[in-house]
């Protein structure tokens, strides 16, 4: 069944083309992926979809009865409401019925000892009624889904009564995700969901995408992301949509293939074109009058023909080289005894390493865990606590900031980078622009009007005039498209200096890292690829199940024996938890159908016994939520402890 048709979108400013000739339709339950190059249009279409942007021209079929929600890139939450509060306001009409059950409860309890009038029994209807309808919308569970969902997106239990307006922009992000996922549309618009994940929730979003029911559109660059999650592709090149069937990396493949098919047509039709017209000039050149005839015969040849287009140009891609200063020493950096807090709540404590020249060093780990934080004291934009550091002989560094905050939003694209690098004449500034993307009229935006894409590309162009040989790189791929993260990608492969760079880009990790900074529950360094740190994860959570496994000797040492003896006590606890479980959730799974089969039938009219029937059909949802917490983070400790 089509549940979304978008028929003949086209959008301009002035007169300047967006988009046109938009046409595709997706079916209920499909997962389309939208890709393009930065300002290609691909967020404008999805706000046309959703109806916060009109169109120029065209139409939009949304299938009668189905809900739109979208998140919109960056989108934050303002509120001084808790976390708590603030996502079951996505469970309005719960709470609207919540509402009036209570009140329906106090008036019907206030007539209870009252004859039974045909007020009374419309008050007994209305509750059953309610009461049916709120168990049929999940009244019972949206309090737990809301525990579980925020815990997936790092918001503890612990953490949930915190106001919003105490968090950071990135929580606040993630949070807006959140609530939309626990709204669950029909028609779910996500652009760029994986901001602001940690690389474990991200595996998590791809799983709950990839299993969501209902209908999705999303716009990422994450080529990961996209493979895992898309089983549609729709490209957005020079204003035009072409719809592909499969993921990412099948849409490649088909576009490069029909890309070389059509500019061979098109080559095989240039020649026999080119093939003709020199019969032409034969025949003119001869000039009888039975070459006329052959002349007008081959013009008509030419003109019947099926033009072949050939393949429109490829938007343009940055051009990306960085300027390297003078070789530094070979160590780089050192750093000692590094710690970080913010009032109570401690980042790390006691980190120590030594940056040697050419490493490419990856910092990585789930939000929150001081990622960023440790990458700004390195790069001298906030102090440690505690701790040193110490930059070797000629170092010289540069900084990307992926929060912007080293731009000035009041000046110019041009006066930006003038102010920056006054030795260098306007031609070199306006040249190295042109590289980025920055065309004339774009030179004179204010930054402050630049997208998040235009300012990544700004930064960028700002750090390759200047002669450095230490990169020190917070979240660089954020806000690129997928040929500029291959742009720089080749680039920081180019570079002959060192790199110190945070991020969750699995494909950005895999081809640069050379040596890992995991700071995920303490600081881990590993001197190797991406891969082979999973690789090493891996092997050494399987020795560590294995030792588990087998009998602990004497000459472990009483400690080791201890700890393994605890180890193995905790798995046959999860064990028995697991089977509990299972067990309680069947014993109330049949409590329940009774208790239902007793509120149709026999309580049918009995308010009393509905109202209590009500109550401990409430319990039993909500233990049976618990159970199901309890059971998955049993499974977890025995997926990361037990063979």
């Amino acid at each position: 069944m089509t549940i979304l048709s978008v028929s003949d979108i086209r959008l301009e400013y002035g007169t300047d083309i967006i988009l046109q000739k938009i046409n595709f339709s997706i079916n209920e339950g499909d997962r389309l992926g939208i890709v393009g190059v930065n300002g290609a249009g691909k967020s404008t279409l999805l706000r046309i979809i959703a109806g916060t942007t009109e169109p120029s021209g065209g139409n939009i079929y949304i299938a009668k009865g189905k809900t739109v929600g979208m998140l919109e890139q960056n989108a934050m939450l303002e509120s001084d409401k808790t976390l708590t509060e603030e996502m079951a306001n996505a469970f309005s009409e719960c709470q609207r019925i919540e509402k009036r059950l209570a009140e329906l409860q106090e008036e019907i309890e206030a007539k209870a000892h009252a004859p039974h009038d045909e007020n009374y029994e419309r008050l007994i209807s209305d509750f059953t009624r309610l009461t049916e309808k709120f168990r049929e919308i999940g009244g019972y569970e949206y309090k737990s889904r809301i525990r579980s969902m925020l815990a997936r997106f790092g918001f503890p239990e612990s953490e949930q009564n915190k106001t919003i307006d105490t968090l950071s922009g990135g929580e606040r992000t993630r949070l807006a995700l959140v609530r939309l996922l626990l709204v669950e549309p029909d028609i779910l618009i996500l652009d760029e969901p994986t901001n602001h994940l940690d690389t474990d929730t991200l595996y998590w979003l791809e799983e709950h995408l990839r299993a969501y029911p209902k209908t999705l559109l999303l716009v990422s660059h994450d080529r990961y992301f996209l493979d895992r999650t898309a089983t549609k592709i729709l490209d957005i090149e020079n204003t035009k949509a072409s719809l592909y069937t499969g993921n990412y990396s099948a849409f490649a493949t088909q576009k490069l293939e029909a890309r070389k098919r059509q500019q061979k047509m098109y080559d095989l039709q240039q020649k026999e074109i080119a093939r003709i017209e020199g019969i032409i000039q034969t025949q003119i050149h001869f000039g009888q009058e039975h070459n006329y005839i052959t002349i007008a015969s081959k013009k008509k040849q030419i003109e019947h023909m099926e033009k072949v287009d050939a393949p429109e140009n490829a938007p343009g891609h940055i051009r990306l080289a960085f300027a390297e200063a003078a070789e530094s020493g070979n160590d780089v950096l050192e750093a000692d005894g590094l710690a970080k807090s913010f009032g109570e709540r401690k980042l790390f404590s006691d980190i120590s390493f030594m940056v040697k020249k050419r490493d490419h060093v990856i910092i990585m780990g789930p939000n929150g865990c001081g990622k960023s934080t440790l990458i700004k004291i390195l790069g001298g934009f906030i102090d440690a606590d505690c701790g040193a550091i110490e930059y070797g002989t000629g170092v010289i560094a540069g900084y990307y900031d992926q929060e912007q905050k080293t731009l000035d939003e009041d000046k110019t694209v041009l006066e930006e980078l003038c102010d920056a690098y006054e030795k260098l004449t306007i031609t070199q500034i306006r040249t190295a622009l042109a590289g980025f993307l920055f065309f004339a009229e774009d030179m004179e935006k204010k930054v402050s009007v630049l997208s998040g894409g235009e300012k990544a590309r700004l930064m960028l162009c700002k750090m390759i005039l200047s002669k450095v040989n230490l990169l020190i790189l917070d979240e660089p791929t954020n806000h690129l498209d997928i040929a500029s993260r291959e742009a720089l990608e080749n680039a920081l492969l180019s570079f002959g200096g060192t790199i110190i760079a945070v991020s969750h880009d699995r494909y950005f990790m895999k081809k640069l890292a050379t040596r890992i900074f995991d700071l995920s529950g303490g600081f881990y360094d590993y001197h190797g690829t991406f891969d082979e740190y999973l690789e090493f994860k891996e092997n050494r959570k399987l020795a560590a199940e294995t030792v588990i496994k087998t009998e602990v000797k004497a000459s472990d040492g009483k400690l080791k024996y201890n700890e393994a003896k605890k180890l193995a006590a905790d798995i046959r606890k999860a064990e028995k938890r697991l089977e509990k479980g299972e067990a309680e959730i069947e014993a109330l799974e049949e409590e329940k159908a009774e208790l239902e089969e007793e509120m149709n039938t026999s309580a049918a009219t009995d308010y009393v016994r509905l109202s209590e029937i009500s109550a401990r059909l409430a319990e039993i949802d909500e233990r049976i939520d618990d159970i199901f917490l309890d059971m998955e983070d049993a499974e977890s400790f025995l997926k990361e402890n037990k063979i």
